[in-house]
């Protein structure tokens, strides 16, 4: 009989983790004669990602509820007897943690964050810094998606560095290169710089604004996404009177054809685990400037993961900036109007996405999944 191996995300709507899990289980063809590959989702929310029909779906009902989420997780593990577990999220690997570590059976966490920017303040925030210390140190393994996140992890939540394992998100450019040919969702005359991400304090888009302004660049601003904050970036953008300028777009599900006739991409985050939207943007052969935040710009970028980085700093595929700062990063909106440096940058950028394939992740995550099994 072939193990089970049993993943657990809250669920495959739309976002960075459902979409790496869709990846990695789609590359997974060539494990599925060896291991029984199976699929726990939290709550039943639509899916945005399609999983391989191969795959055993377990549809859970959570309702978003850590408790639920822990009994429901038990009861399943209990009927399916998974020889090793992998979950994504931090409510997915809080379960895992609570369903398979009184069994000593091998498990498997993946945080997406960086943990310690990610967690709240205040009593709840408390009580999760708690859990992920408690429960982390005590996995099987723990898979960081950069060297950010496990430096983060090892300091701040004391799991051991023998335990962490980096492993990048994947990015499919075939995929990406295909989608980017269909028709643009948003129609522009003009040229553009566009941003992506969830309208959310730590994604930062007031930082772009502000800059953005401040440039006085000739290009519209194009930013994809939505959430809480979208009246107060618009109140903003009124303030700067650049409502003609600025287009917020809402969410769209293929964002390609954008991210690949645009000017240049911004990044204007405080915190990223591993930003995914910086490497699709640097798959369509699109220049990017990023801010030094806390994890992976630099890594992806510089290839370090420790950078300083004080003012508007080019770097060996793109531009970064320091966190937060208007005047860095109104001048590297200045410094790609430069066509030249634009289209070095571009080409860089595209050929370092070469080193993400979801191929290569897949395999690093069934290595991972091997020895955990092999040491059970």
């Amino acid at each position: 009989m072939r193990p089970k191996i049993l993943f657990i995300i809250n669920s495959l709507t739309g976002g960075g983790a459902e979409r790496v899990m869709a990846a990695l289980l789609s590359h997974s063809a060539g494990y599925r004669e060896q291991y029984d590959i199976a699929l726990a989702l939290l709550d039943d929310e639509p899916q945005a990602y399609e999983i391989p029909d191969w795959i055993t779906v377990h549809q859970l009902d959570c309702g978003g509820s850590l408790w639920q989420s822990v009994r429901q997780v038990r009861a399943l593990e209990r009927s399916l007897q998974p020889s090793v577990t992998l979950s994504f999220l931090t409510r997915a690997n809080v379960a895992n943690w609570a369903s398979r570590a009184a069994r000593r059976k091998p498990w498997i966490i993946s945080e997406r964050v960086n943990t310690s920017a990610h967690l709240g303040h205040g009593f709840s925030g408390r009580l999760s810094r708690g859990l992920v210390s408690l429960s982390y140190r005590q996995a099987t393994c723990v898979i960081a998606v950069s060297q950010g996140v496990a430096d983060d992890l090892s300091s701040n939540f004391a799991v051991p560095t023998k335990k962490i394992s980096v492993i990048a998100n994947p990015v499919d450019v075939t995929r990406i290169s295909r989608l980017a040919l269909e028709k643009h969702p948003v129609h522009t005359h003009e040229p553009y710089i566009v941003a992506i991400g969830r309208l959310v304090e730590n994604k930062n888009f007031r930082l772009l604004i502000d800059a953005f302004s401040a440039a006085s660049v000739p290009e519209k601003l194009i930013i994809i996404g939505d959430g809480p904050l979208r009246s107060v970036l618009e109140k903003q953008i009124a303030d700067h009177g650049l409502q003609d300028r600025i287009i917020l777009t809402g969410f769209i599900s293929n964002p390609f054809p954008l991210l690949a006739g645009a000017q240049f991409f911004v990044l204007p985050s405080n915190a990223e685990g591993f930003p995914n939207g910086l490497v699709e943007a640097m798959s369509t052969g699109t220049a990017v400037i990023s801010t030094n935040c806390r994890s992976g710009p630099s890594e992806i970028l510089a290839r370090q993961s420790n950078m300083t980085v004080e003012r508007m700093t080019p770097v060996d595929f793109g531009v970064l900036v320091p966190c937060d700062e208007i005047e860095p990063m109104a001048d590297s909106l200045l410094y790609l109007q430069d066509d030249a440096v634009r289209k070095r940058l571009a080409r860089l950028a595209l050929a370092r996405t070469k080193d993400y394939t979801p191929e290569k992740a897949a395999q690093h995550y069934w290595h991972v999944i091997g020895n955990a099994h092999a040491a059970a």
